[in-house]
This record gives C-alpha cells, sequence and structure tokens, in this order.
C-alpha cells in the first residue's frame, strides 16, 4: 500500500516516467545508482519494484531502509516542494526498519 500510496505521489509531482531508462543505467552497482539514474529514476525503476517484488513474493523485506536522508538531499537540490513524496519514504524507512 505504501508503495502504491508513494507512485501516485511521485505522479501527482510529475516525477514518474513512462519511458525506461536503458538496461545499462539500470546494471549500475553504485548506491542510489548515482552516476547513471536521477534519485526519482532509481525510485521508480529499481527502489519500488525490487521493494514491491520482494513483498509479493518472498516476504523477505529489508531490516533496515534509509532512503529518506537521500531524498531529502535530492528534493532540496532540486528545489520543489515535494512533502508527499519525502513523507512516504520516511514511512517506508519506519516501516522496514521496525522505528
Amino acid at each position: 500500500m505504501l508503495l502504491s500510496e508513494l507512485v501516485a505521489e511521485m505522479t501527482a509531482n510529475g516525477f514518474w516516467s513512462e519511458t525506461s531508462p536503458p538496461a545499462e543505467a539500470l546494471a549500475s552497482v553504485e548506491p542510489f545508482a548515482c552516476d547513471t539514474l536521477r534519485f526519482t529514476e532509481w525510485l521508480q525503476f529499481i527502489f519500488i519494484p525490487r521493494l514491491g517484488l520482494l513483498a509479493a513474493t518472498t516476504g523477505d523485506l529489508p531490516q533496515v531502509c534509509g532512503v529518506t536522508p537521500m531524498a531529502q538531499q535530492y528534493f532540496v537540490a532540486s528545489g520543489r516542494a515535494v512533502k508527499g513524496i519525502v513523507g512516504k519514504l520516511r514511512e517506508i524507512d519506519r516501516l522496514l526498519s521496525g522505528i
């Protein structure tokens, strides 16, 4: 449910893309694929699908998640007010980290 709410927030704020980045960009091994993707692309094409797949198949979700600080840094630099996106990521962090 939180993932679908995050998708809705990203869509409402114009951060949802209909076009996937090239496979090479998605294969990055850097944190947040920072060398090949914008943070919002990483959310859409890596974070959300992987977390959704884990939840739907194995149920083995990460025990710790700390995406919120990166989101805050990215969105402050972008100059856009996106409290809804950051708020949903904070909820995901808290749920997965048990805090």
